[in-house]
């Protein structure tokens, strides 16, 4: 509108390079049968319980949610062995990734993660005046641990771990992090981002119930956005020490989680709903496997993912392939001049993602 004032607020210097977060781009509405598999999301739809319990929960809809999500919390504290107020609850694990930067990190303070991972690390300590050290992934993009215990200074207040690593997939092992943990000095923060935990393989899953107990400068992260399907409706969590937990919960948004999004986080714990994400999970992996089979034997050379999702190292030529996917009915996500990952999703998509894969090699 031209009639708008003249603004003359100052804005945090801070502001200036923060990068802008890029959500997955929704499928163009032309007709053509279309696939959105760049945000990561649960091809499934809710768990029929968990929906219930959602619709159920709206009766309450005009009163503030538990701010303290007593029943949540102590059901998370079941699952993970701990006291209820060792968990910490936000909008998803991003939030939560946000109240560990906002209580640990001052001006100038360091945060150190590998890079590529997830965009919203940057945004997260950049926002709250943090100095990001951003270490190179290895050329098998994995976590380079050496150059990253090597990063660390006395101004370090916090290193992120995402394993599986998004966007890339490869994951950490319980040895990696024993090893890295003995280089990292005990006053310094250590969060083991396992976002897609549930679609690793179980039976070399990281072993974080035992790194949380024998080391008192961890704090794991979990989301109910991916396997559970609840992106919509925004819920994570930390699983933190004592003194932590009751810093997280001293500069969390009150309210924060919403009075649908705890009813849906409950319901999902619930036994019968566990046994069917299970089912769920190993779909994916069967899905995962299958695609990652036929893009190898098209000559494909992927990290090795254990996310639900897959990562194409494309360099250069990733906005190309991305425009090319897009053409043929698949939205992925592309990210500048490194790669390509696209979600492991329906059958239907992966069949698109395969055939597509082998075009682009054929051209």
């Amino acid at each position: 509108m031209s009639d708008q004032p003249a603004e003359t607020v100052r804005l945090r210097p801070a502001l200036e390079n923060l990068p802008a977060y890029v959500p997955g781009r929704p499928p163009a509405d032309d007709g053509m049968v279309r696939y959105k598999v760049s945000s990561n999301e649960s091809p499934f739809p809710a768990v029929p319980a968990v929906r219930e319990a959602v619709i159920a929960s709206l009766d309450a809809a005009h009163r503030y949610p538990d701010a303290a999500a007593v029943a949540l919390r102590e059901a998370l504290g079941v699952q993970h062995g701990v006291d209820p107020a060792q968990i910490a609850l936000s909008t998803g694990s991003v939030a939560v990734t946000g109240d560990l930067v906002r209580a640990l990190v001052g001006e100038g303070d360091e945060v150190v993660y590998a890079w590529r991972s997830f965009e919203a690390y940057p945004i997260l300590v950049g926002a709250h005046g943090g100095s990001a050290v951003q270490v190179p992934l290895t050329a098998r993009a994995e976590h380079d641990l050496e150059a990253m215990a090597e990063a660390i200074t006395d101004r370090t207040r916090l290193i992120l771990l995402c394993t599986p690593n998004n966007p890339t997939g490869p994951s950490l092992s319980t040895q990696q992090v024993e090893d890295f943990l003995e280089r990292v000095p005990e006053d310094v923060v250590v969060a083991i981002d396992e976002a897609y935990r549930e679609f690793h393989d179980p039976a070399t899953v990281l072993g974080t119930a035992g790194i949380f107990r024998r080391h008192g400068n961890v704090v794991l992260l979990r989301t109910f956005s991916k396997l559970q399907g609840l992106a919509g409706l925004r819920i994570g969590y930390a699983v933190a020490h004592p003194r932590l937990a009751r810093a997280l919960s001293q500069v969390t948004v009150p309210f924060g989680a919403s009075v649908p999004a705890q009813a849906a986080a409950l319901a999902s714990l619930r036994p019968e709903v566990q046994e069917e994400l299970g089912r769920r999970a190993e779909q994916i992996r069967s899905e995962r496997s299958r695609v990652v089979a036929a893009l190898t034997a098209q000559g494909w050379e992927l990290p090795v993912s254990q996310g639900n999702f897959v990562y194409f190292p494309l360099g250069e030529d990733s906005a190309a392939f991305a425009e090319f996917a897009d053409a043929r009915g698949l939205v992925l996500r592309a990210y500048g001049v490194e790669g390509v990952r696209a979600t492991i999703a329906e059958p239907e998509a992966n069949d698109r993602l395969i055939e597509i894969g082998a075009s682009w090699r054929e051209r």
